[in-house]
Formats: structure tokens, C-alpha cells, sequence
């Protein structure tokens, strides 16, 4: 497939505020679907279908294709190359319900990576396979104790294991990006910890990892008023006795299911407050 000749005679300029790099290694995309090991019957769901380099290799297996596609220039050209071979839902990702789905296999929007990562996240899957900028792949699956580690980390393990497959270079792409990417493979778990709410794990994590540098009492007690439900001062000092000696550490060093305890110690105390 010629991306240029493409563009050229659809008068399309890709647009920066959408992300749009398109994918121009025809083996890459190859390579991408291959490891979904996709199953007959299986449905499988690509966001963001741009001119189709992903698309033309899914239609290739016995499955059901769905594709969400933003552009309406884009959205003909979909609707003109595969027709009747796909599901084209027209429309934002991150506004769309996602149809019952097996697996996923998409070259994200750089820009809303994260988002539409925890939307897939949060829907039953059995396996996804997204390229994502190289630097936000290696936070998903960083290590404690690394620059990397943060509450990407955190929220990414809460549901899913996260690999990376292998990194892409700029020039498999049009327009080449500034950044390299990488194949990253979801695969859903069943966490080792339970957060008592989930809702406030994820925000707890955000909050204390705004203040990293920091012993965990202290981002605890300077970003209460980022939490929901917030603690009172009380509070956060009843937590942060019942937590004990690891409140002597910075965020960046503690284990998710570390994490996890803390916030289950505070979200008891809170759950205390008249």
C-alpha cells in the first residue's frame, strides 16, 4: 500500500492535533496482528483504522473486525477499501461503547494513550497488542525503583500484565515522528492485591507520585486534598500510623500491592469520618 499516493488522491494532510502517523511497514503490521493470535470467530477491535495497514492484515483471519475511526475522510476511505469485510463504528474512542470484544489490535493516537488505555483496560479482553510512544511504553512496564515507575505503572498492573514486543523506528512511519514507538502486549490478570476501592486506589496513587521525591508520609499528608473522598488531617494521621514503616519510603519504591495496602488503610480511616 502506497500511504502517499493515498493521501495525495484523497487530498488528506495528516492531521498533528489527531495524532495521525501513519503506519507505512506493511511487515510491521504484520507482525502486530500475528501476535494477537487471533482465533476463529474472535472479535477484533481496531481503533483507529487510518488508511487500513492494520485493517488489510486483519481481514486476512477468520474473525469479526471492528473499527472505530474518527476522520470522515478517513472513514471513506475504510468504508471504499474493505466494505462489507468490517464493522466501521464512526466516531471518537474515547465517546464510543465498545462492542463485545476479544481482542485488540490498534496504533493509538500518541496523545490519548493513556485514556483510551484504561478504556480498554476496563472491558473484558482476552488480549490486546498497541504501539505506543517508546518512553510511555516503558513507564507501563517499569520496575520499582526506576525513573520510569510512576502510577502508569500502578493503574497498568492493577489489570493487566504488560510486555513489550519489540520497538519500531521512525522512518515505519509517515510523516516520521519525532519519537520512536513500540508493541506493547496487555494480557489481563487477576491482581495479587484487591483494592478495597478502585476508584481511590488510582487516585491515591496519582497523588502521592505527584510528590515522588517525597517520604510517603509527607506526599500523603501534602496531597489529602487531591484524594476522593478526602481524608481529614485526623485522618491522615490515623492512616499513616496504622501503614507503619512504610511511610519511611518515597512512592517510588514501593511494590503496587504496597501501594494498594497504604490506600486500603486510608480508605478504612476514611470510611471512620463522621
Amino acid at each position: 500500500m502506497d500511504t502517499k499516493k493515498i493521501l495525495k488522491k484523497h487530498n488528506i494532510r495528516p492531521k498533528k492535533n489527531l495524532g495521525q502517523n501513519f503506519l507505512i511497514d506493511n511487515k510491521i503490521a504484520e507482525r502486530q496482528v500475528g501476535y494477537a493470535e487471533i482465533k476463529p470467530g474472535e472479535r477484533v477491535l481496531e481503533i483507529g483504522g487510518g488508511l487500513g495497514t492494520l485493517t488489510q492484515e486483519l481481514i486476512k483471519k477468520p474473525c469479526k473486525v471492528i473499527v472505530i475511526e474518527k476522520d470522515p475522510k478517513l472513514q471513506n476511505i475504510l468504508q471504499k477499501r474493505f466494505g462489507e469485510k468490517i464493522t466501521l463504528i464512526k466516531g471518537d474512542a474515547l465517546e464510543t461503547s465498545f462492542e463485545e470484544i476479544d481482542k485488540v489490535v490498534a496504533n493509538l493516537p500518541y496523545q490519548i494513550s493513556s485514556e483510551i488505555t484504561f478504556k480498554i483496560l476496563r472491558q473484558p479482553f482476552k488480549k490486546a497488542i498497541l504501539m505506543y510512544q517508546k518512553e510511555f511504553a516503558e513507564r507501563m512496564t517499569a520496575k520499582p525503583g526506576t525513573k520510569e515507575y510512576g502510577r502508569l505503572t500502578i493503574g497498568v498492573d492493577l489489570y493487566s500484565k504488560a510486555e513489550i514486543l519489540e520497538k519500531i523506528p521512525k522512518n515505519a512511519f509517515y510523516p516520521q515522528p519525532k519519537i520512536t514507538s513500540a508493541i506493547v502486549k496487555l494480557t489481563p490478570k487477576k491482581p495479587s492485591y484487591t483494592p478495597l476501592n478502585q476508584d481511590f486506589f488510582l487516585n491515591f496513587t496519582k497523588a502521592i507520585f505527584s510528590q515522588r521525591r517525597k517520604k510517603l508520609k509527607n506526599a500523603i499528608q501534602n496531597t489529602r486534598h487531591m484524594m476522593k473522598p478526602k481524608p481529614s488531617k485526623q485522618t491522615t494521621k490515623n492512616a499513616i500510623k496504622q501503614i507503619g514503616e512504610l511511610t519511611e519510603k518515597r512512592p517510588g519504591k514501593l511494590t503496587p500491592s504496597q501501594i494498594a495496602n497504604c490506600s486500603n488503610k486510608l480508605y478504612k480511616e476514611i470510611k471512620k469520618q463522621k
